[in-house]
C-alpha cells in the first residue's frame, strides 16, 4: 500500500510547496503530485500544517544517546546512538571514531556492517578520524594514540564491505601516494587536525582529497602570506567542507565568510556530535578526560573543545540565523549537500521521485515533529 503525505508544506527543488503531497510506496518516493490527485487507496499521514523537508545527513557523529562509539563499537550501541540523532531530525549518519587503535577501528567497521547488513535505520557507513593525525593540532584527540599509516593501516580502512567510508587525516603525516590509494579504493578521504602548508593541502587535493573535517577548526589559519589548510580549503572550488555551526567553534562572521567563498553546495553541516546528544547526561569520560557540555559546547576541564551536544535541526537552525539564509538554503547544506558528497545523491538527500523517503517534519518554529527513514517513523507516537 501506498502512503501519503498531506496537509503540510512541503520542500521540494529549493521551494517550499502547499497543496502538494508525497506518496511512498515500499521505502521509496512514488511521486510527488497535488494533493487533490492522491490515490484514494493511499494511506494518509497528516503533516498538520508542518513542513516537509528531506531528512537530515550528518558525516560526523562520534556519539549520542549517552554513547561514545569508541566505547561501544557494537550494534547496540550504533542502535543507541541513531535513536538519539533521529530525535534531530538525522535519517542518516556516519558514526565516527576518535583516534582508536586499529583493533577498536576493526570492531567499529564490523559493527556498521552488520548493522547496514541489519538494516538499522540511518546508518550509512562510517567516519574515521584519525589516528594519522598532527600531535601540534591534535584538540581533544590523545596523542598518544597517533601512529604513521601502513600496509594494515590502510587495508583496514578500505575494509568496509557496506556503506561508505570518510578518514580524516593529516595531508602531512599522510604521503600523497596514500591518499590517491584510499581514494581509488572508495574511501572518501578529508583534512583534518593537521599543520600542513598551503601547498601540502594542494598536493592532497591532486591527490585525491575530497574535503576538510570540521573546517577552521584544528588545522593550520588563512594567513596573508601563509595561506595554509583553510586557505586551501576556501580556494579550491571542488573540495568539501564540514562546519561546526554552533556559533562557537567558528564565529558567525566566519562562517558567513566560509559560505560566500565555497557557495551553498560545498558546505556542509556536521554535529561533531557527543553522547549528551539526546541524553539527560551531561557529563562523560573520552579517553581518560572528563568532558562537560554546557550551552551545546562539550568542553574538557582545561578548555579545549570536545565536540558538540547540538542535533542537526538545532544546526539548521543556527545557519538560518548566522548565514541570513532560509529553511531551503539551510536545509540543502544539511541534506543535499551530504548526499551528495557521499555518492549518495538521488539516493537521498532531497526529495525527489525514486529517492528514499527519507523526511522530517517541522513544526512552525523549526522544531522536529517525526523522522521517517525508509518511510518509517523513527520517533514514537504517544
Amino acid at each position: 500500500m501506498s502512503t501519503a503525505f498531506v496537509n503540510g508544506r512541503i520542500l521540494v527543488g529549493g521551494t517550499i510547496a502547499t497543496g502538494m503531497a508525497v506518496v511512498a510506496r515500499a521505502g521509496r518516493i512514488e511521486s510527488i503530485l497535488p494533493r487533490t490527485d492522491v490515490p484514494t487507496n493511499a494511506r494518509a499521514v497528516d503533516l498538520e500544517g508542518g513542513t516537509l523537508v528531506p531528512g537530515f545527513i550528518d558525516i560526523q557523529v562520534n556519539g549520542g544517546g549517552g554513547v561514545l562509539f569508541n566505547d561501544r563499537p557494537t550494534l547496540e550501541g550504533l542502535q543507541s546512538i541513531a535513536r538519539a540523532h533521529a530525535l534531530s531530525g538525522t535519517t542518516g549518519f556516519l558514526p565516527t571514531t576518535v583516534s582508536a587503535d586499529l583493533d577498536t577501528i576493526a570492531q567499529a567497521i564490523a559493527a556498521v556492517d552488520q548493522a547496514i547488513a541489519g538494516g538499522i535505520p540511518g546508518i550509512l557507513g562510517i567516519h574515521i578520524e584519525g589516528p594519522f593525525l598532527s600531535p601540534s593540532r591534535s584538540g581533544i584527540h590523545d596523542p598518544a594514540n597517533f601512529r604513521e599509516i601502513d600496509e594494515r593501516a590502510i587495508a583496514l580502512l578500505s575494509s568496509l564491505k557496506r556503506g561508505k567510508t570518510l578518514v580524516t587525516l593529516a595531508p602531512e603525516i599522510v604521503k600523497p601516494g596514500v591518499i590517491e590509494a584510499l581514494s581509488k579504493a572508495g574511501v572518501a578521504v578529508c583534512a583534518g587536525h593537521t599543520d600542513a602548508t598551503f601547498e601540502e593541502t594542494q598536493a592532497a587535493l591532486a591527490a585525491g582529497l575530497r574535503g576538510f573535517t570540521h573546517v577552521f577548526n584544528a588545522m593550520t589559519p588563512l594567513k596573508n602570506r601563509e595561506p595554509g589548510v583553510v586557505g586551501a580549503a576556501l580556494d579550491d572550488r571542488d573540495s568539501w567542507c564540514g562546519i561546526i555551526m554552533d556559533g562557537f567553534h567558528v564565529h558567525p562572521a566566519v562562517l558567513r565568510m566560509a559560505y560566500r567563498a565555497k557557495g551553498p553546495d560545498k558546505l556542509m553541516l556536521v554535529t561533531d556530535a557527543m553522547p549528551p546528544v539526546g541524553s539527560a547526561a551531561k557529563t562523560f569520560r573520552l579517553q581518560g578526560r572528563i568532558i562537560t557540555a554546557k550551552d551545546g559546547v562539550c568542553v574538557a576541564p582545561d578548555g579545549t573543545l570536545a565536540g558538540t551536544d547540538i542535533g542537526m535541526a538545532t544546526a539548521v537552525r543556527n545557519a538560518m540565523t548566522f548565514l541570513n539564509i532560509g529553511l531551503a538554503g539551510a536545509s540543502r547544506m544539511a541534506s543535499a549537500n551530504p548526499a551528495a558528497f557521499l555518492g549518495l545523491r538521488r539516493e537521498t538527500g532531497e526529495i525527489a521521485r525514486g529517492a528514499r523517503a527519507d523526511f522530517v517534519l517541522l513544526g512552525d518554529a523549526l522544531e522536529v515533529r517525526q523522522t521517517w527513514v525508509g518511510g518509517e517513523p523513527q520517533i514514537p507516537v504517544s
